[in-house]
């Protein structure tokens, strides 16, 4: 049983992502639709064919400069906050694996509390506010635990992804309070957000690595 995600494993997953937000741009788009404009899949789907085409270029030894990668052609090519905060998520996990052929358990949760941290700085979202907080916080706490109980890899990837999944799954039943879908007040219930959702995708990747 694997205790480590090699680079080469994180490099196949963010391909497989590209592929997942390219097929799933209309029911992101749909879940936008109901409180926002209605692009972001469209906006994720283009980006992610950018980064495809980074990764397929790419070295595939070293953990940050890989994820390093994909932040920076997240940043410049995704308009508005969510550029911002997934641009922030790659970047940030890159900065703790940078020189890293792979990461064990405690080097994840380091990445993901960092990343975690860099977006509640630049986003000022909490738990509750119907964003992508509501799936990253429960994940990242759960990845935390696992490692301080020194779970196996596999099982701590699996308590990550399915608390990801709740996550994203409560905002169905929350009332938007930050960006343009809190216009809508209580009208914002009843739909899943749709960074959430996106963010769910991207997790479960690397919970598949």
């Amino acid at each position: 049983m694997t205790s480590v995600i090699t680079a080469q494993q994180i490099h196949a997953a963010l391909l497989g992502l590209c592929d997942t937000i390219e097929q799933g741009k209309e029911y992101l788009s749909e879940l936008d639709g109901a409180a926002g404009d209605g692009d972001h899949g469209v906006n994720m789907a283009k980006c992610f064919r950018g980064v495809k085409t980074r990764l397929e270029a790419s070295e595939k030894d070293d953990v940050g400069a890989i994820l390093g990668l994909v932040g920076m052609e997240v940043m410049n090519s995704v308009g508005g906050a969510m550029g911002a905060l997934y641009g922030t998520l790659f970047l940030n996990l890159s900065m703790k694996s940078t020189g890293k052929g792979e990461v064990d358990l405690n080097h994840l949760a380091e990445m993901f509390s960092h990343a975690l941290d860099g977006i509640l700085t630049i986003g000022k979202a909490k738990v509750g506010d119907k964003t992508l907080v509501d799936t990253l916080s429960p994940a990242v706490d759960a990845l935390d635990k696992a490692a301080h109980r020194g779970d196996p890899l596999d099982v701590a990837l699996s308590s990550f992804e399915e608390a990801a999944r709740s996550g994203m799954e409560s905002t169905k039943d929350l009332q938007a309070r930050m960006g343009r879908a809190s216009r809508l007040g209580e009208r914002s219930i009843g739909h899943i957000d749709a960074g959430a959702a996106s963010c769910y995708l991207i997790l479960r990747a690397f919970a598949k690595a």
